[in-house]
Order: C-alpha cells, then structure tokens, then sequence
C-alpha cells in the first residue's frame, strides 16, 4: 500500500483540519523521497521531500520549468484561471518566468530590495513595528495573527507600492481572499467558487491599475513608480506583467511575513525558555529571525514542469510530468538540521529553504528579514509576559500556510 496518496499533501483542508503533515513527510524522506502522488481533483505529481534533492532541482530552471505554474490547485480552478484573458489569467508573474526572461524582468525591481537599499526603510520599519506595540501597552488579550502580524507588513508594503493608508483593509481583504481561497472565514463570498476567483481577479486588476496609471502621470521616488515605468531590453514594461509585478510583490510579501511572525510567536509561545534567551541575549535577534522562517515555513510549497526525462534517487522523471517541492519538509530534513523538531533561536549553521534557493531565491527576503527582525526587537524589549489564550486556528491553505488565528494573553511595558 503506498505511503499517501497525495491529497493531504496539497488539500487546502486537509492542512485546516490535520495540521501541517510534519508525520507524513518525516516518512516520506525516510521511505520515499521522491514519491509519486495521484490525488483525486489533482494533476498527478511527484513528491519531492528532501533538501538536497530541492536544492538540485531548483538550480535547474532548464530542466524544472515554473511557466506553467507554481501552485498546487485543484483543476477544475485552474482552468478557469487559464481560460481568463482578464483577472489572473492575463497577469504574468516574475515567479512563473524562466530564464532568461525571468531575470529580465527580476531586474527591474532586485535593486530596490539589496540588503544597502532595504536598510533606508528602516525608521518606516521600525516606526511600525513601535506603533503596533504601542496598541497592545498594559495588560490584556489579542488575535496576534490579526492585530499584529498582518499589520506590521501592511503598513510596509503599503509604503513602498503607493497604497493609501485608507486603502489598507481593502488589500488586507484581497490578500486574505487570494492566499485563503479555501478558507470558509477568508475567502471572498459566493456560492460560485468560480466567479468569485475571476471577481477577486479583476478587483486587484483595478486597484493597481489605478496605482499604475497614477505613478505614471505623477512618478515619485519609490518603488510603485518604478514598476508602472520599468523597461525591459528598451521597451516599456508590458501592461498584464507590470501588474503581475504589483500582484506578487504586495500579496506575496505581505501573506509569507505575516505567517512567519505568526508562527515564531507561537514557537516562542510555546517554547517560552527561548524568548527569556533572547531577552538575555539580543545579539541572537538575527539567528532567531532565521530560525522562525525556517520554523513556520510560510511557503509551503512550489510546483514545476519536468522538461526532458530526468532520473533523481532512481525514479525516472519524464517529461511533461509534474512535480512538487515541500519547503517545510526539507526546512526539518535530518540529514540537513540537528535535532529539526526542536525550535532553537542560536541555530548554526541554518541552512534553511525558506526563501527558496537558486533562480527564484525570494526577492524580497532582505526586506522580510528586517521586517521581522523590528518587530521582534520591540517585542523583545517590551513583554514582560505572554501566553496562549486559546486554540491557534490554521488557514485552509496548502501553499501559503499560517495561523489565521492566534489568541494570546499578554503584558507589555510602555516604549522606553
């Protein structure tokens, strides 16, 4: 009998109701590293488990294509996105490009986001991270996944791409609607699954078609302009990949920060003998930052198309098929990590895949790092006391995975 069939790997509710399948891929490394999934509603695809064999496949995009796309969903949706000649089906994404043109187009933004140009956000960063604490000052109860971790990196993105201010419930909605589509409490409403994915489509169309036209007539100095005016070998950034880029910035970068700051508070919640050893030991602030990445690994997973038969551990690949890498599983991978299941905020070496390796190493990691590291540093400086004040709740979600909730009792001193 095989090990799964695949379904729990990539079933939004399977990952709502059973939790993250930490049990599953700890035999499938061990068993079946590259296994062979046939999940009802689901093209059939290989499960790809372990850290070497990621990092492998990721440093070829010759021969492990993401233009055909990058998540996992069920087919009947995905066809009705391919079908659109609006919405999502129009947009192109720098993530589901190959070279070269993928690093055409990652050009245009990767400036913005080294690590020299990230560290001018840095009194923005910071003034949110202390403004979000400052709500929380005194003794009392939150939803730190809510009144927290989607605020902090909101406000951010909401700086750099030009949204206004009064506009961020609105992009908080969409990004909720686009990443928890499965999820009863986020998703966006409608008895038509169908029509409410084409609806959440054209409504980011318009919102940052809107920014765009804007930052065109009126450029400024950040990076919302230079998105709506980038060219490409000369040429003007074509309209539906302009958007693409919008889309993948704010949504993506918002969602994986959001549920990396979720998920290292409930580490920490959990494990509260590493919090008192951050407060002893701040110069760890930056390991702990990429121990909670590795930790709750937000991106869960990334599709790609085999382009010509390919043999890894002595399954033979052709081409044509599809295969899926599981970040979160290699993120506890015991050939790679010590002791992977406990959360340890001075692991060295960290060698984590949280942001992905190779062609498509996350873009905006920099940024998410600092983002991280500010609101950790206030809360550090700041809580005297936390705990668990109720059932965390996962999101309905396979691909980018968190806490939609997170009850949390608390006290925090006011800013120094």
């Amino acid at each position: 009998m095989s090990i799964t069939d695949g379904l729990d790997l990539v079933s939004s509710h399977s990952y709502a109701n059973k939790s993250v399948p930490h049990d599953l891929w700890t035999r499938l490394r061990a068993e079946s590293p590259v296994h062979r999934c046939t999940p009802s509603g689901f093209v059939p695809f290989w499960a790809i488990t372990r850290h070497a064999d990621i990092c492998e496949i990721s440093k070829q995009p010759d021969k492990f294509s993401s233009a055909s796309g990058i998540a996992m969903i069920r087919q009947a949706e995905e066809e009705v996105i391919r079908a659109q000649n609006q919405g999502f089906g129009a947009m192109r994404v720098i993530i589901e490009m190959d070279p070269p043109e993928h690093r055409s187009y990652r050009a245009v933004a990767s400036p913005v986001f080294t690590p020299r140009m990230v560290k001018v956000m840095d009194d923005a960063i910071r003034t949110s991270a202390r403004e979000i604490v400052d709500r929380l000052t005194g003794e009392g109860e939150c939803d730190f996944a809510n009144d927290v971790a989607a605020a902090h990196p909101l406000r951010i993105l909401s700086t750099m791409l030009g949204v206004p201010r009064e506009s961020e419930p609105d992009i908080l909605r969409l990004t909720n609607e686009l990443f928890a589509s499965d999820d009863p409490d986020l998703q966006r409403e409608g008895e038509d699954r169908q029509q409410a994915t084409i609806e959440l489509g054209m409504e980011l169309f318009q919102l940052f078609n809107g920014i765009i036209q804007d930052r065109r007539a009126n450029p400024r100095d950040d990076l919302a302009s230079l998105l709506a005016n980038a060219t490409i070998d000369g040429e003007p950034m074509g309209m539906m990949e302009t958007l693409g880029y919008y889309l993948i910035t704010f949504s993506a970068g918002h969602d994986t920060t959001k549920n990396a700051l979720v998920g290292g508070m409930r580490a920490f919640l959990e494990n509260p003998d590493q919090f008192e050893k951050l407060k002893r030991n701040p110069e760890l602030l930056d390991s702990a930052v990429e121990e909670v990445v590795r930790w709750s690994s937000p991106v869960n997973h990334m599709k790609r198309r085999v382009t010509e038969d390919y043999e890894l551990r002595g399954q033979k690949l052709r081409a044509g098929d599809w295969l899926v890498m599981f970040y979160a599983s290699a993120n506890r991978d015991e050939e790679v990590f010590d002791a992977p299941f406990e959360f340890r905020i001075d692991r060295s070496p960290n060698r984590h895949l949280g942001f992905g390796i190779g062609e498509h190493f996350c873009l905006g990691a920099n940024l998410a790092r600092r983002s991280q590291r500010a609101l950790l540093l206030e809360l550090m400086q700041r809580m005297e006391s936390a705990e668990l004040a109720g059932e965390p709740e996962q999101i309905h979600s396979a691909f980018v995975v968190g806490l939609k909730k997170l009850p949390m009792r608390y006290r925090i001193r006011p800013a120094a």
